[in-house]
């Protein structure tokens, strides 16, 4: 009962809260407009291939909610956004289902609504690689997301505090399972450094998840009833700076997620731009879904797409991954991270990864 109640609140307070207060810093980030993009409408092509499979539009409805009946409906209108659409999904964390034995049909359902999809499934990083192999097959899921998320646990009053040997357990469960293993953090970003010792250990699928959307700690400081100091509540690095990180560390081979407050179409164009293969859009689906169903969740998509397509026309590229190869601006802050972090600005500037 207290695993299910505190699912229900994660929803009711990811869609009070809101997205923030810490930003993505896109905004620090500006195209060059091509005055001579040689690009014909028809030749563009939104659609991207991961996990061996074909989605039709480059995007991703990330890790929401699951294991309690009461959630099942929910998950069952996301899938049917994402098969409507030709996207990607994940679920919400397995763990406390595969632990417990119980809440299996608030997961499967998206499997039953979304039967050839690319379905991710979500685990701790505490889990067993058995447990973690439970959670792949009770979706057929295509890859696993082994959630980092200790801002999260911190400020859950149930959560985990002891970290140490959790690097070695997610290797485990790498080993242990028979799908790709992807690192996702859950909202406070990851750092070069990470990406590199993940790297080292043979991990090369990571979904950053950044500052700038949906806020973990937040979320636990409110079922409290209490409320974060300034820093607290703006802790990680926000989206736009994981994404650089990432993009200096992942090679072609390797899948770079974007997710973290990602709600635009000029965002979606900046994420590609950074490294990106694919983009994971979440808080604003949920909202959507739960206020006004399924068809204006599947409409939101298609709008951003459009909206996507003209950032390619006027960038001169024809696939949101040739976005790397063309030249942005850094400003602001974003540029004050560069600097402090010893990259070359004028590299960066110019084509990425």
């Amino acid at each position: 009962m207290e695993r299910a109640q505190r699912k229900l609140e994660h929803i009711k307070y990811a869609l009070e809260l809101g997205d923030g207060p810490g930003s993505t810093h896109f905004e620090d980030i500006r195209f060059l407009h091509n005055c001579l993009p040689e690009i014909n409408p028809a030749d563009i092509n939104l659609s991207v291939e991961i996990f061996g499979k074909h989605l039709r539009l480059p995007f991703l409805i990330d890790a929401i909610t699951g294991g309690t009946d009461s959630v099942t409906d929910v998950n069952a209108k996301l899938a049917q956004v994402a098969n409507a659409l030709g996207i990607a999904m994940a679920v919400g964390s397995q763990y406390g289902a595969v632990r417990d034995k119980t809440g299996y049909a608030s997961y499967e359902v998206v499997r039953k609504h979304n039967p050839n999809g690319v379905v991710l499934a979500n685990i701790s990083e505490l889990a067993t690689p058995a447990q973690a192999q439970e959670a792949v097959a009770m979706l057929n899921a295509d890859a696993l997301e082994v959630h980092l998320n200790p801002a999260q646990e911190l400020f859950m009053h149930e959560g985990d505090k002891d970290f140490k040997g959790l690097l070695d357990n997610l290797l485990r469960i790498r080993d242990g399972v028979s799908v790709p293993v992807i690192a996702k953090e859950t909202g406070c970003g990851i750092a070069l450094e990470e990406y590199e010792r993940l790297k080292a250990e043979g991990i090369t699928c990571f979904d950053c998840a950044g500052v700038g959307g949906t806020n973990f700690p937040a979320i636990e400081a409110a079922r409290q009833g209490l409320e974060l100091t300034d820093d607290f509540a703006t802790w990680g690095i926000p989206t736009a700076w994981s994404l650089l990180d990432g993009s200096l560390c992942c090679k072609k081979e390797d899948l770079l997620i974007a997710s973290g407050g990602i709600r635009s179409a000029s965002q979606v164009a900046k994420a590609f731009a950074l490294g990106a293969d694919i983009v994971g859009i979440t808080g604003v689906v949920l909202s959507l879904i739960q206020s006004s169903g399924v068809k204006v969740a599947v409409t939101y998509f298609e709008d951003i797409s459009r909206q996507l397509t003209n950032y390619l026309l006027l960038l001169g590229v024809s696939k949101p991954q040739d976005l790397r190869r063309v030249p942005v601006i850094f400003e602001g802050a974003t540029c004050n991270y560069i600097d402090c972090r010893g990259f070359e600005l004028a590299t960066l500037c110019k084509a990425r990864r």
